[in-house]
């Protein structure tokens, strides 16, 4: 006997109140956008990754005053476009989260722009950062999601001008009641964001952080801003609370641990004439033809084998085929056919000496997720450039 799912689905239905099913057809369009948003820049970034790939090859190409400005135009454009498509993975929730340290002073000031942007002409944004660098660890741009989507609710609640002040402090956790009684106090980074809009009651207030909890219209909000506000602030160690008062405007404070120690400079990614070198063999699987190309001139110039393959099949049928050591399996991670997931399990069966690197634009595999937070899986992130691939690369083959 077959069930009825259609009707226990309708009878279910029947049972849900009108705001439930509107909680649930709002989660449905965010999912629907977020697949179509994760999608789009999934490619975007496969044809960043040749377009930044080769700009960065002729950036350091003996080139006319003329063609270098040229070149650098084009590359300055694959740079924002590559901006613009990690914020379309934020949002789609399929980004894999990368932690790094980095200065919350200059995220805020990289942010501003966009932020002017974001809010009315008749909102003042005020900005006080710590005179001190504020260190964190996380990943930059579920931070940035974070501001943005709060700068988004505070231009919602101020109706007719007002100000959006943003600050920063470095202090110890002693000050935010964070503590521990009888133990040295540690340091945080405070994240302030404050506006003189129209505040929230106490009712609301209690239930701020539930997801589908909105105030806003029907059609207007989902309830689910504040509640992802809080699983990244909760997944980086950190803590956010909530001051308010009806007509008094709302105060947002964000307390993360600070990092210790001093930041690596980062160098110019474009330039690269003292990328690592090796002389090891790599097999390299990349469905995307030109992206196989550009990733396998650059590690030919560095005095790398390459062994390209275009499907997993092909790899396989390659390695049999190869008398010799395969040091590295570079491979994207979704492909038609088998993921390069599965292809390395097949891989590392029979030469469990290979290192693997998985390369994607985004990437929903919850192992290979969880493998990059925690460090265990190498993971190199589309679009790549010549430096950021030749030091994953030999980072990878030094690790034992």
């Amino acid at each position: 006997m077959v069930d009825d799912v259609d009707g226990e689905e309708r009878r279910n239905d029947g049972m849900r109140t009108p705001e439930s099913r509107s909680h649930l057809t709002q989660a449905q369009k965010v999912e629907v956008i977020g697949l179509l948003a994760g999608g789009i820049a999934h490619d975007f970034n496969n044809l960043l990754a040749v377009i930044l790939g080769q700009t960065g090859l002729l950036l350091n190409e003996p080139l006319t005053a003329r063609q270098l400005k040229k070149v650098e135009a084009i590359h300055r454009a694959g740079e924002r476009a590559t901006a613009l498509t990690r914020k379309l993975l934020v949002f789609s929730r399929r980004d894999v989260v990368a932690p790094c340290v980095f200065d919350l002073n200059v995220l805020v000031i990289d942010l501003m722009k966009m932020l002017r942007r974001l809010i009315r002409e008749d909102i003042e944004l005020v900005t006080c950062l710590s005179t001190e660098p504020a260190t964190v660890r996380a990943d930059p741009g579920q931070i940035e999601q974070v501001i943005i989507n709060l700068a988004i609710n505070a231009r919602d609640a101020i109706p007719q001008g007002g100000t959006l002040s943003i600050e920063t402090a470095v202090v110890d956790t002693a000050a935010v009641g964070h503590g521990i009684p009888g133990t040295p106090a540690a340091a945080a980074v405070l994240l302030t964001i404050t506006d003189t809009g129209s505040g929230m009651s106490e009712e609301v207030k209690a239930h701020l952080f539930e997801a589908f909890f909105t105030t806003k219209e029907p059609g207007k909000g989902t309830g689910l801003g504040l509640a992802t506000v809080e699983g990244i602030i909760k997944q980086v160690g950190g803590e956010i609370t909530c001051e308010s008062e009806l007509s008094r405007g709302t105060k947002f404070t964000i307390s993360l641990p600070w990092f210790r120690g001093a930041m690596i400079p980062v160098p110019d990614p474009w330039v690269y004439g003292d990328l690592p070198r090796g002389t090891e063999s790599i097999l390299l699987v990349e469905d995307d033809g030109d992206i196989r190309e550009i990733a396998g001139e650059i590690l030919t110039r560095q005095g790398y084998r390459v062994l390209d393959a275009g499907d997993a099949d092909t790899a396989l049928q390659l390695l049999r085929n190869h008398p010799g050591p395969v040091h590295l399996l570079l491979t994207d991670v979704v492909m038609p056919g088998m993921s390069g997931r599965k292809l390395a399990e097949h891989v590392c069966a029979t030469r469990p000496e290979m290192k693997v690197l998985y390369v994607s634009g985004h990437t929903d595999d919850v192992i290979l997720h969880v493998g990059v937070l925690h460090g265990s899986v190498a993971f190199l992130r589309k679009p790549f450039t010549p430096l950021g691939l030749a030091r994953k690369v030999r980072e990878t083959l030094d690790v034992r």
